[in-house]
């Protein structure tokens, strides 16, 4: 059986069919364990990490990033026994059909060394393989026990990076280093993160970055605790995204307009919403609610002991009320499926999010059978895991009802487009100080709007204003209407 396996871009999810690679997280030469991440993928739902399929030393990258590459195509190749000695030529990796469809013509002027990329190759074209050719760099094992510099290791020869042997065909090169970025490098920290496997899986499900953080354990290694620490301080995320944005500033050209491609999220989302808009009927109503009582309500639940620690938002109650108003009618957490309508008795429970890659709508599986103390901590964490970029498909996937938030943004209300699938969202407009009649006088309360939008081929009006009602009436008392619906 041959030591070098060549991994192929999975099928990330939902039948996804590509993938644009961010960025590598290792290079040709370093040596990987089993599972760790070697490549950031984004696909039309989310970015998402890709880990190691065997451990082993990195002998080939095949496309740079910023390549849209097919699943199933073959993206990197992995020694799996390096300590084995030298490889034979029968065992190095082959370049896959869609690999040598890379190959260019080479220029006439400017020529190039050969076998390096850009330079001549047999049959007047260019060697621009990734993952062949001469070593450009030393290969670097990850310490185990230590935080301590990476000791250098004696560089190989060409004929450990997978060069196709013979005389009729020239060497192909490697790609330089310098455009193949390790997170080590992105993160600045001058040597590799510290944690154990669990720490990792923990940082990577609360959507912390490892590498900006400050280990507490034995030798600087991070702990649990840290990771749980980083992730309960909502500021830490915002930093990053103003960090991103501040790194990609607008580029206009002399005609002073500015091209953004269309792709992964944004493209599936314009898919997702044209045909949703122009496939099932919409209809939208509005209610306006007093929300004095539901605001006190909650800072009483911020101030008991075992919530100190949980981050309580209005959004926390919106979500509740959708739940139990969902109970008394179950019709409204349906989907049309042609000739019969599907009515389900779990809520996944879709909160529309704004991300740097556009809007992503992740969703709290069974978010009815969970405690208002389980709903928060749920909420928590899909609000962190989405903003640092992290949700992974499955998490938008099999969504059953949403909530868009356009509040947080000091916008009022909206008419909401529904998510393909689902039958109704719930907009949920920003809670403004108004003056209100109460108890028949004018005196200011806290005032929000809702905007529940609908499928009318199966919610009739009389059904979704009754939805409607319900969620208002919990909002203006949630209290009453914990006692009264449970």
């Amino acid at each position: 059986m041959s030591r070098i396996k060549e991994f192929n871009l999975p099928d990330l999810g939902e039948g996804l069919t590509e993938g644009e690679i961010l960025a590598w997280l290792v290079k040709v030469g370093d040596v990987i364990e089993l599972n760790q991440p070697i490549v950031e993928v984004e696909t039309a739902k989310a970015a998402v990490e890709i880990p190691a399929k065997w451990a082993g030393q990195v002998q080939a990258i095949f496309h740079p990033e910023g390549t849209t590459v097919e699943v199933g195509t073959p993206i990197i190749a992995i020694d799996t026994d390096p300590g084995a000695g030298p490889i034979e030529d029968a065992a190095r990796p082959t370049p896959s059909a869609a690999a040598l469809a890379a190959v260019e013509v080479a220029p006439e002027e400017g020529a190039i060394e050969p076998g390096l990329i850009g330079g001549p190759a047999p049959g007047g074209r260019t060697a621009v393989l990734v993952g062949y050719g001469p070593r450009t760099t030393a290969a670097k094992r990850r310490p185990r026990k230590s935080t301590s510099a990476i000791p250098s290791q004696k560089p190989t020869s060409g004929a450990d990076h997978g060069i196709v042997a013979g005389d009729k065909t020239a060497p192909i090169a490697t790609t330089p280093a310098p455009q193949v970025h390790d997170r080590r490098d992105r993160a600045g920290s001058g040597g590799p993160v510290l944690a154990k496997p669990p720490v990792r899986k923990l940082a990577k499900d609360l959507g912390v970055d490892l590498t900006t953080l400050t280990g507490s354990g034995p030798l600087g290694s991070i702990t649990r605790e840290d990771v749980q620490r980083a992730a309960s301080a909502p500021a830490a995320v915002e930093p990053l995204t103003v960090a991103a944005a501040a790194a990609a500033p607008a580029s206009f050209g002399a005609d002073r307009e500015q091209r953004i491609p269309v792709k992964g999220v944004r493209k599936l989302t314009a898919e997702n919403m044209s045909r949703s808009a122009f496939t099932a009927p919409h209809v939208t109503e509005f209610l306006t609610v007093d929300v004095t009582r539901a605001m006190k309500a909650l800072d009483r639940l911020r101030g008991r002991r075992e919530w100190r620690e949980v981050r309580v938002s209005p959004l926390l109650l919106v979500a509740k009320a959708v739940l139990l108003a969902v109970k008394r009618h179950p019709m409204v957490n349906s989907t049309w499926a042609g000739d019969e309508i599907v009515v389900k008795d779990y809520v996944n429970l879709g909160i529309a999010a704004a991300t740097e890659r556009g809007l992503i709508v992740p969703n709290i599986k069974d978010a009815g059978r969970l405690s208002l103390r389980e709903l928060a901590d749920a909420l928590t964490e899909l609000v962190q895991t989405a903003k640092a970029g992290r949700t992974s498909p499955a998490d938008m996937s099999a969504g059953t009802l949403t909530i868009t938030n356009v509040g947080v943004f000091g916008v009022d209300t909206g008419t909401p487009i529904l998510p393909p699938g689902e039958s109704a969202i719930l907009a949920f407009g920003a809670v403004r100080e108004m003056p209100w009649v109460h108890k028949g006088k004018v005196k200011p309360r806290l005032v929000t709007t809702l905007g529940l939008s609908f499928d009318h081929r199966i919610i009739d009006g009389e059904l979704g204003s009754k939805f409607l009602r319900d969620v208002g009436d919990f909002l203006a008392d949630p209290e009453a209407a914990l006692l009264a619906w449970t």
